[in-house]
């Protein structure tokens, strides 16, 4: 008898995701439930407290139409309110596919797969910043 692992001892179905943006990176769970929505233990209204963010997190699976369905639970770390966001949605997205492997083409037409690769650039030395210099003295 081949040896199980916990993951089918336990008898859970559980969907894998990661997700990142910016400096942001989302570990993403997903299991077939009631809807509910948890993100560093805490749930989703009182972790985004922005709409914005709270859309965006939940497009992939409002969009997938699967989200009263499913249980997610989100473990993120760095960066701020929207990169958190950003991860997320990408961490769902991806952990969606694991669930669901037909959805795949839906959700990469939508861009929910699509990482984004805009990070900050690095200061400069003899810089300020990345690109800002020294104020010119005529005198």
């Amino acid at each position: 008898m081949p040896t199980a692992t916990k993951e089918a001892a336990k008898g859970t179905n559980d969907a894998l995701g990661t997700g990142r943006r910016k400096t942001s990176v989302a570990r993403v769970r997903i299991r077939a439930g009631s809807g509910q929505i948890l993100i560093n233990k805490r749930p989703f209204d009182e972790y985004f407290k922005i709409p914005q963010d709270r859309n965006v997190v939940a497009a992939p699976l409002d969009y997938a139409e699967i989200r009263s369905d499913v249980d997610v639970n989100i473990r993120v770390h760095g960066g701020g309110s929207t990169g958190q966001a950003g991860a997320c949605m990408q961490g769902v997205a991806r952990a969606l596919i694991a669930f669901d492997a037909e959805l795949e083409t839906k959700l990469r037409e939508s861009n929910y797969l699509t990482r984004d690769s805009r990070m900050k650039e690095r200061k400069k030395p003899g810089l300020h910043g990345a690109r800002r210099g020294t104020q010119f003295s005529k005198r």
